[in-house]
């Protein structure tokens, strides 16, 4: 129960500092990454499987910092080896949030994850449209061939309950005090602001994962 306050408490300051993902204008090299300034090792790493690498993001539709890092991380999905999966977790800091994380499961659990990721984050912050409810959401993905019966049900189905729950514990178990957030291997926790800037968190994720 501690544990669970404790990941809520932080949630509340990431709402804010959800933001501390702006660019510093000193870029730092590769040499100069130090433990515990640029990058922490979690206390319980959760290794991926045994001879996978894996950079997670974990993020928030929510989030307006998520949506400037989207093209960081669709130029990390492209400058990784095949060998290292990069994929996204869903946080939910506050019960706002968690219509939106429903939707990322049900999108992933439907099929139509890759064409409505980049979308959803442009339509709630660039286009600002009221896609609070999940019965809101639903007439979004409606646009991209999924009936509005479809998306409700996946969204409120004991698979998604479950992912959900599963992101709670990792959530908790990768330390994680605002967003967005890189975990690298299971082990390794950096962000932009810790990094140096949105650039530096990829360079740095991409060094972190042949670290051993």
């Amino acid at each position: 129960m501690l544990k669970r306050l404790l990941f809520l408490l932080a949630g509340l300051l990431a709402v804010s500092a959800c933001g501390a993902a702006d660019d510093k204008a000193a870029a730092v090299t590769k040499t100069d990454w130090k433990e515990g300034e640029h990058y922490f090792v979690l206390e319980k790493p959760q290794p991926p499987a045994a001879g996978k690498s894996e950079i997670v993001e974990v993020f928030s539709y929510a989030c307006p910092h998520c949506a400037h890092f989207q093209p960081y991380m669709d130029q990390l999905k492209t400058s990784v080896p095949k060998s290292v999966q990069v994929s996204y977790m869903p946080v939910v800091f506050n019960p706002s949030w968690e219509p939106l994380a429903r939707a990322f499961y049900a999108a992933q659990a439907l099929g139509v994850l890759d064409k409505t990721h980049q979308p959803l984050f442009d339509a709630l912050h660039r286009d600002h449209k009221p896609l609070r409810t999940l019965e809101d959401l639903a007439g979004f993905y409606a646009g991209y061939g999924v009936t509005p019966e479809s998306f409700l049900s996946t969204a409120k189905s004991f698979v998604v309950e479950g992912n959900l729950a599963q992101g709670r514990e990792r959530a908790m178990a990768f330390e994680i005090q605002s967003t967005p957030t890189l975990i690298v291997n299971g082990k390794y926790r950096l962000d932009a602001a810790s990094a140096g800037g949105q650039a530096e968190a990829i360079a740095l994720a991409q060094w972190l994962v042949n670290k051993k």
